[in-house]
């Protein structure tokens, strides 16, 4: 258990106090009480909003709640001081030792620190990078897939059970078109001259190999065939060929998806009907026509249609939407509330990791969801940037219509998966993101995949030479030798667990890339104490027993950067080359 979590159990046992003694009411919500790092270091160690929170339920204001709370905190181990700030903040200020035991803690449980039950093994369902299964993964996918498969990570570590999920949209036209694609292919594959790609199909070399195994299957039984003799065959070959290359190219970068959840099953198997019938038992359907567009020229003809439409703007939508077109057949947004439902029914919670350029859906989406579970699943639709490319700071172009684009694989290969998956998370994912190849593997501290790496290299150079410099591991551990520079970076250490917890709840995982970055920042500074004075340094000659405490410490922080780095689903570097 973390500082921050016990000092909040030893606040709830002060306002259970408080409760029996009559100056809180017996039945109040303490969900947004909190203790947390002050905003202001110097201010003090712990801040607690309890009084800010608390003094409306006990029908008083909050300077005279906190001034009846702070002297129960005064009272607590560890704790040296409490000020009343402002308008009713509580500031603490903890004893050396206290942070001295934080780092045993931190050291006694290792990989288990910062992980936590907050989550209470609620349901959560993750989907990312869904891309349409007509080609390999290129940039834009890579980031949506490492944010959602970082997510899903840090849910984990917070208490959640998680189910990691790849909408399959192999139902709609562009399959029909990939189908079409590899046909052309399979008759190239035998030997004709197809000369160049026709506008409107898939030019990519990624239908050969699969267009020369049914060459090979089936020889010339589908050349001059009419279509719907092939369209169905290829479409299914086709389809599963690259969903295999997807799974291939996430695997690349260490994802790998629960489930596969298909459009196409989905649509056979009912799920559309069913939920038409949901949503029509609750009055939200009707037939309707939508407003004239407002984009449409003021001298356009246009004519309204009747159509099948949700009530989506009783739930914060702005229009309603259709849900079957005009000739009877489904809409997108309808196939997408039925899959949404299929998600929601073994789920608490929903989260899309989506492309920026689904912005125009989110609303909608989130409607049926809540139209359809009554408000009981929620559903938070993370919406993120392009990657921009760049070679020595010069623009990568590419054009996905000739077929010339990056894949992901492409740059795993360059570069590392440690380093793609770090640089994706370096930005927050509705921010665009520009990876340049050259400073990505850069050694300097511009390029925080090395400043992070380069900190944990270092603590382990450390472990090598302690023998060199006298140091046994079997030595006692005199953590009382650590100076106000030492502890003051446990103080940062120590708000790991925090960090994690607030990334989980608000679906943010770059804040563990943002923390790792201050975290090795600040080991850095103290490792630089020694470069002009030899006593400052963490390995100290003639010294074992300072020496084996500032071992101790480096080793706590080395442990929070595997650890967050393997939230990252990146591995830490023992030697830098």
């Amino acid at each position: 258990m973390s500082i921050y979590a016990r000092y909040s159990a030893l606040l709830d046992g002060v306002l259970d106090d408080l409760q029996s003694s009559g100056d809180l009411p017996a039945d109040f919500n303490r969900r947004a009480v909190a203790v947390e790092p002050p905003r202001d270091a110097s201010h003090g160690d712990l801040a607690t909003n309890a009084a800010m929170v608390l003094a409306k339920p006990a029908g008083t204001n909050p300077r005279a709640l906190a001034a009846l709370i702070a002297p129960k905190l005064e009272a607590l181990p560890g704790v040296t001081a409490v000020e009343v700030a402002g308008p009713g903040f509580i500031n603490l200020r903890l004893s050396p030792d206290a942070w001295r035991n934080e780092l045993r803690t931190i050291l006694n449980e290792g990989e288990s620190y910062g992980t936590s039950n907050a989550g209470k093994a609620e349901r959560v369902n993750v989907e990312y990078v869904s891309a349409n299964p007509t080609g390999p993964l290129h940039m834009g996918h890579c980031r949506g897939a490492v944010v959602g498969d970082a997510l899903a990570r840090v849910l984990e570590a917070a208490g959640y059970r998680v189910t990691k999920e790849y909408y399959v949209n192999d139902a709609g036209g562009q399959v029909d078109t990939l189908a079409r694609s590899l046909h052309l292919r399979y008759r190239e594959a035998l030997g004709e001259d197809i000369g160049e790609i026709p506008e409107g199909l898939y030019p990519g070399d990624y239908l050969i190999p699969v267009a020369t195994a049914l060459a090979a299957e089936f020889g010339d039984q589908y050349v001059g065939q009419p279509e719907e003799a092939w369209l169905e065959t290829f479409r299914t070959r086709a389809v599963a060929a690259m969903i295999e290359l997807i799974r291939h190219d996430l695997g690349l970068l260490g994802i790998h998806h629960d489930k596969f959840a298909s459009e196409a099953e989905l649509q056979k198997s009912g799920a559309v009907e069913r939920t038409m019938e949901v949503l029509k038992a609750k009055g939200l359907v009707y037939q309707g026509a939508l407003e004239r567009p407002k984009s449409l020229d003021p001298h356009d003809e246009w004519e309204p249609v009747e159509l099948t439409l949700f009530r989506s703007t009783q739930f914060g939508d702005d229009q309603d939407r259709p849900m079957k077109k005009s000739d009877g057949s489904w809409t997108y947004f309808g196939a997408d509330a039925a899959y949404h439902l299929q998600k929601a029914e073994p789920a608490d919670h929903l989260v899309n990791i989506w492309g920026a350029d689904h912005a125009g859906t989110v609303k909608r989406v989130q409607a049926a969801v809540t139209a359809l579970t009554d408000g009981k699943v929620d559903l938070d639709v993370k919406l993120v940037q392009m990657v921009r490319l760049f070679r020595a700071g010069e623009p990568v172009k590419m054009s996905k219509r000739s077929g010339s684009f990056v894949t992901l694989a492409d740059v795993v290969r360059e570069v590392g998966k440690d380093v793609v998956r770090f640089m994706m998370l370096t930005k927050r994912a509705d921010t665009m993101l520009d990876f340049d190849f050259a400073k990505v593997v850069e050694a300097s501290k511009d390029n925080p995949v090395f400043y992070v790496q380069y900190a944990h290299a270092r603590i382990s150079s450390l472990k090598r030479k302690a023998a060199d410099a006298g140091v046994s591991f079997d030595d006692p551990v005199d953590l009382d030798l650590l100076d106000d520079e030492e502890l003051a970076l446990v103080k940062l250490a120590a708000q790991y667990p925090r960090t994690v917890e607030s990334a989980a709840t608000t679906h943010e995982p770059h804040r563990i890339a943002f923390y790792l970055y201050d975290l090795a920042a600040a080991f850095h500074a103290l490792w630089h104490r020694g470069n002009d004075d030899p006593n400052r340094r963490f390995l100290v000659e003639n010294n074992p027993q300072l020496s084996r405490a500032r071992l101790e410490l480096a080793l706590g922080i080395g442990q929070i950067i595997r650890s967050g780095l393997a939230l990252m689903g990146v591995a830490a570097t023992e030697e830098m080359r």
